[in-house]
């Protein structure tokens, strides 16, 4: 069977990188991939550190490959989608905003994530396996299939050891790679350097992480002592960390000495590295290294490992150390949030996929990668755009089922509602998130309450269950909770406003009249929508049903003007909830009390 590609006119790009990943798998392992039948296993690969929250632009270094690989499968093919948990990287700095976790934590910097307790109160036993587990729930909840690797494990189990061996014998070619883009070149005089730093006070570790700076632990390209570059760097066998320096090593023996630099430690020690498996080589060589090592063919980078001399451009030039090839992907583009550019859970309080998880469903979440190219950015609204996006989507799906959606379109949907598995769980009576926010707020979460106006809203087919019209109504119930505002929330009088309704002219009066009057028969989400806006129609000798063209621009001011008097009287504000939603959840008894004194 050949590549199953689809045409450039209806391909999305997610099915471009799958023709060109088989195609990749091809040239790699001539005569196999051509044939569902009897293919290679695809490796696509990802990779999360978990030094803190993982926030919702790290998932984008999964969902990518997720849905090429979603989409190889869907063709028949064997794939397998790694997740390389970079667990064993050290502790860098304490993240803001983490709770159960203060500046006592600042001891542990410089030691592997999964040497670092966890936030107090936390069900793991270590600070990396504390932030795995919330990813790991989120990613099942977003029908994402992996296979996870925990590089602690791989490393300390001396899976890596010939890996390791062979970098050590290749350093020179290493660091000649690696020094054409320092942007400092080392002294020319490295064994006088070395002499300055054996005299010079040890640091503490405090200061080494504010000297190590942003982004570190990413990009560092190894250390140099005794005048020799070194592509490993050892967890100290005193205090943990590593803050270490390699002092001698013998290719022939593997006999490596290093000693700490840590002021209260000073721990020395000579191991054989043949044996040893308390390290890990340094980022831009580990990347490559792996690359060869589980012959990744697709995996993405941020824009931020994709310029010039960072680690993914450096890696291709190492990686055929180790014999391996370069995976071909994007780098994709940063996700914002509210309108901040670029996340960084450094900062704290950064949204992650389980906040995302809590107020919208998953399936629109995944549409939001899927839909924009790896190197479009886009932003995740956790305020009043959500209600929007619904809005969006539910239109979408409307297309798709009449067949009026545009290819690309039809191809973002089904990537987000599915995967080659099946369909996601979705909600049996998808209403209208706006709505189903609007009443959650009005009623405080009340179900009863609840399920009686969701009723309302289609007379001729109640909902027999708040069970059908979730979980889409649990998520707006819970933006309404926890991102809305008190100050924003809908609190509905509870007495008329006399002082208002006494004061109000005739017009005014007049229409709280038609109104009420016409209440009864318009008893729907669909009849009050028609009522409200027809009231100022009428009172200006029209017919309720005239259409926008019909009218002149006045009526547009009258009916704002309507609204603002029916805020005002029933939830003293002059904007609030979609006014047919608010009269189904106030009630009609309710309604004629806060306006019938007025009549």
């Amino acid at each position: 069977m050949p590549i199953v590609a689809q045409s450039t006119e209806t391909a999305d790009w997610v099915s471009r990188f799958a023709d060109e990943v088989i195609e990749e798998s091809e040239r790699r392992a001539p005569g196999k991939a051509t044939s569902p039948a009897s293919p290679p296993v695809v490796v696509v690969a990802s990779g999360l550190s978990p030094s803190g929250p993982i926030h919702l632009g790290n998932l984008r270094e999964v969902m990518t490959p997720h849905l090429v690989a979603d989409e190889i499968r869907r063709r028949g093919y064997q794939v397998r989608h790694l997740i390389s948990w970079d667990d064993y990287d050290r502790y860098r700095k304490v993240p803001n905003g983490v709770e159960g976790v203060d500046e006592s934590w600042a001891e542990h910097i410089g030691k592997p994530l999964t040497s670092v307790p966890a936030p107090k109160g936390s069900e793991y036993r270590n600070w990396a396996e504390h932030f795995k587990a919330a990813m790991i729930a989120s990613l099942g909840e977003l029908g994402v299939e992996f296979d996870g690797i925990s590089q602690t494990e791989q490393y300390t189990s001396g899976v890596y050891r010939d890996q390791i061996l062979h970098a050590m014998k290749h350093r020179g070619e290493i660091d000649a790679v690696l020094d054409q883009y320092r942007t400092k070149k080392k002294d020319p005089a490295p064994e006088l350097k070395h002499q300055k730093q054996k005299q010079r006070k040890p640091v503490n570790e405090a200061e080494l992480e504010a000297a190590d700076g942003p982004g570190a632990t990413e990009e560092d390209d190894g250390s140099s002592g005794a005048g020799e570059y070194f592509p490993y760097k050892l967890y100290c066998g005193g205090c943990g960390t590593d803050f270490t320096t390699v002092t001698s090593y013998d290719d022939e023996t593997t006999e490596l000495a290093y000693t700490c630099t840590v002021a209260s430690c000073c721990f020395s020690e000579t191991v054989l590295l043949s044996e040893f498996n308390r390290g890990k080589l340094v980022w831009k060589v580990d990347w490559p290294m792996r690359w060869a090592y589980e012959g990744v063919v697709f995996e993405p980078s941020g824009v931020d490992h994709s310029s010039p001399g960072s680690s993914f451009q450096v890696g291709g030039q190492i990686v055929g150390l180790f014999g391996g090839k370069q995976p071909i992907g994007p780098a994709y583009a940063f996700v914002g949030i509210s309108g901040i550019a670029k996340m960084s859970s450094s900062k704290g309080g950064v949204p992650t996929p389980a906040d995302a998880l809590k107020i919208m469903e998953p399936q629109i979440l995944r549409w939001l990668y899927a839909r924009r190219k790896p190197n479009q950015s886009f932003k995740i609204a956790f305020d009043q755009e959500i209600q929007r996006l619904y809005d969006e989507w539910d239109r979408l799906e409307a297309k798709v089922k009449d067949g009026s959606a545009v290819p690309g379109d039809i191809a973002a949907y089904t990537r987000a509602a599915s995967t080659a598995a099946g369909e996601l769980p979705g909600t049996l009576r998808p209403l209208p998130y706006r709505t189903l926010a609007s009443v959650a707020d009005i009623t405080g979460g009340q179900q009863d309450q609840t399920l009686r106006i969701l009723s309302d809203l289609d007379p001729a087919n109640p909902l027999s269950s708040l069970d059908e019209a979730r979980p889409r109504y649990d998520k707006a119930e819970a933006w309404i909770t926890t991102q809305v505002p008190a100050d924003q929330r809908t609190i509905v009088r509870d007495e008329p406003d006399t002082e208002l309704l006494g004061s109000l002219d005739e017009t005014s009066r007049e229409s709280l009249r038609l109104l009420l009057d016409s209440l009864d028969d318009h008893w729907s989400l669909g009849g009050l929508t028609h009522l409200v806006y027809g009231v100022p129609k009428i009172q200006a000798g029209f017919s309720a049903a005239a259409t926008p063209k019909e009218l002149p621009a006045e009526i547009k001011t009258a009916q704002r003007a309507f609204f603002a008097l029916l805020y005002q009287l029933l939830v003293s504000k002059d904007t609030g909830p979609r006014l047919p939603t608010l009269l189904l959840a106030v009630g009609a008894d309710r309604v004629r009390r806060r306006l019938g004194a007025a009549t």
